[in-house]
């Protein structure tokens, strides 16, 4: 195979040819027999296999830790709070060595084997004696002791093995399967925005499936099968992966400096000149009575630290034009960034207190079964692969109809949607919780947490839809945002951003739940997030969420107001 050569290759001017791309062999690529919903179709596959994986760790994460592991409910909390937020920054990591150094088709098989390899592990050390039952089983402590202790050292490394993998996985993967579509044919940038949407069903279809059979697996049969059964299914996605490789186009890799180092020069000849330039503009701005907003005087910063007025390069002939337009699309991104970091601490509550309240409901189906718990996640998963084939193909036409866009509406436009409807589930999460307070205290359940308040479990169903329909605008929204609004050798990176965003959203949330439960269990009192749920105020939290939510929506909004996007990209 000559990837290789991807980076020198030239491509000749051929009618059926895609500029700046090659194939497997480092020619010139074909429109006809490369790329499109073909080649996507292998990728999705494999990411389908890496999200039915991870979720078949993280869903039942806190059970794995408090049971076998022995561990009390607090430290696990925080050890799932460690690693998802771990797994979610990683990418940044990743997607810096697949855009400077490997590329993302290496990167993805590489970060599938480690992926692997963790999977395989985890299912080792589950596969050893139980530390809580360890006791059972011989009449020497210090054997007992280094079992033990090599159970939970080989079990935690194996965990952010996976981490790592995932870290390389996750933005490459993407990145790579919207490469397969030219944005320079009329049809292939419409089957593009497409492609994020099919993504993101791809994803949930995963999660489905997971969340159904996989957590009944674990808690019913065997962990060792519930973490060997995601590895054999990672092997199964890389096989599918690596089939493709005849189809894909590879994006070429120029001649060009290394887009990290050209970028974090800019900055760091901007801040050296700082004194210098903020004082040219402050006195050219006073001269003109004109008050500059925040963006503009960051990009007039960049373009008086480095440049001439005439475009030629300053101070040491170092930066070009290119190189200071690349930093200014980065300061772009970053009022957007920091305002969906609200939509992403509403997200993380779905995995949480979305399911303790449903733990305390009427969950019978029938009279011999009950939704288990940490099922109730589907919910999500199942709104989102009914509504992404309706908004794909009937709203998005209807729009295109009416707007002239490809995409109907623009990225902006349908993350401030998402934002919108995330507020709204807010809001109806706390009524609910306050109908659920209400009826436990007309049945006498207050100080009774482990009898089932006589109240359906369908109640809940609004805000599990609408928490489903928000991801279907903003997750996906973002996801295409931050691929498109970076320099093309940085989309790796872009996406990583994006993921970045609900990694941080999760230590945030983890800080202000430790926060309100530190304040509100002051004195001996009961807590908003106290033990017997009946005796908490998880609705006085959905309250100040919806109000954090409302405020970075209104940030959201006057960010996205100014923003000027990438020429061409505006879908």
């Amino acid at each position: 195979m000559a990837i290789s050569n991807l980076s020198t290759a030239q491509t000749p001017l051929l009618d059926d040819t895609i500029d700046a791309s090659l194939d497997y062999k480092g020619r010139p690529v074909r429109r006809s027999n490369s790329g499109g919903w073909r080649s996507a179709s292998f990728i999705i596959a494999v990411e389908i296999a890496e999200r039915f994986a991870y979720y078949g760790i993280s869903s039942n994460l806190i059970t794995y830790l408090t049971g076998p592991l022995g561990e009390s409910t607090a430290a696990a909390a925080a050890q799932v709070n460690a690693w998802s937020g771990a797994a979610a920054l990683l990418p940044l990591l990743g997607a810096f060595i697949a855009d400077s150094f490997l590329g993302r088709y290496r990167t993805i098989i590489l970060a599938s084997l480690l992926y692997t390899l963790g999977l395989g592990l985890l299912s080792l050390s589950a596969a050893l004696p139980s530390v809580s039952n360890s006791g059972d089983q011989s009449t020497d402590n210090t054997i007992l002791s280094s079992s033990a202790q090599f159970q939970v050292i080989l079990f935690f490394f194996s965990l952010y093995l996976v981490a790592f993998g995932q870290g390389g996985h996750k933005p490459c993967v993407q990145a790579f399967g919207a490469d397969q579509f030219d944005r320079q044919d009329p049809e292939e940038c419409k089957a593009q925005s497409s492609f994020f949407n099919w993504w993101y069903f791809g994803i949930c279809a995963g999660t489905f499936i997971t969340l159904w059979i996989l957590t009944y697996i674990q808690d019913n049969l065997s962990w060792t099968l519930g973490f060997g059964i995601p590895a054999i299914v990672m092997v199964v996605g890389l096989l599918a992966f690596v089939l493709g490789t005849t189809t894909y186009r590879y994006s070429i890799k120029g001649d060009e400096e290394n887009p990290f180092l050209r970028i974090g020069r800019v900055f760091i000849l901007a801040v050296r000149n700082w004194k210098t330039t903020s004082s040219a503009i402050a006195a050219e701005e006073e001269a003109r009575g004109t008050l500059p907003t925040e963006s503009s005087k960051q990009f007039k910063f960049l373009n008086k630290a480095l440049l001439a007025p005439d475009g030629s390069k300053e101070q040491g002939k170092v930066c070009s034009t290119g190189e200071v337009e690349e930093a200014k699309t980065v300061i772009r991104l970053a009022p957007i960034w920091a305002a969906s970091l609200f939509y992403a601490i509403v997200y993380a509550q779905t995995i949480t207190f979305f399911t303790k309240q449903g733990a305390t409901m009427d969950r019978s189906i029938t009279a011999g079964f009950k939704i288990p718990a940490a099922s109730l996640l589907s919910f999500i998963s199942l709104t989102i692969m009914i509504f992404i084939p309706i908004y794909d193909r009937i709203f998005v036409p209807l729009a295109r109809a009416l707007t002239g866009k490809p995409a109907g509406i623009t990225m902006l436009q349908r993350i401030g949607t998402g934002m919108l409807l995330s507020v709204i589930s807010m809001l109806i999460a706390a009524l609910v919780e306050m109908r659920r307070l209400k009826t436990a205290e007309e049945y006498g359940l207050v100080d009774k947490p482990n009898v089932t308040v006589p109240m359906s479990i369908w109640w809940l169903l609004p805000q599990y839809i609408l928490s489903g329909l928000s991801d279907v605008f903003a997750m996906v929204g973002l996801q295409e945002f931050f691929y498109h609004q970076v320099p093309k050798e940085l989309r790796s990176v872009g996406l990583a951003l994006y993921l970045s965003i609900f990694g941080v959203g999760s230590f945030l949330s983890s800080f202000l739940i430790s926060a309100i439960e530190k304040m509100t269990g002051e004195g001996g009192q009961d807590s908003w997030f106290a033990n017997n749920l009946n005796r908490a105020h998880l609705d006085y939290f959905y309250w100040l969420l919806a109000a954090l939510s409302a405020m970075g929506l209104a940030l959201f909004l006057s960010s996205a107001k100014s923003y000027i996007y990438v020429r061409g990209s505006t879908l």
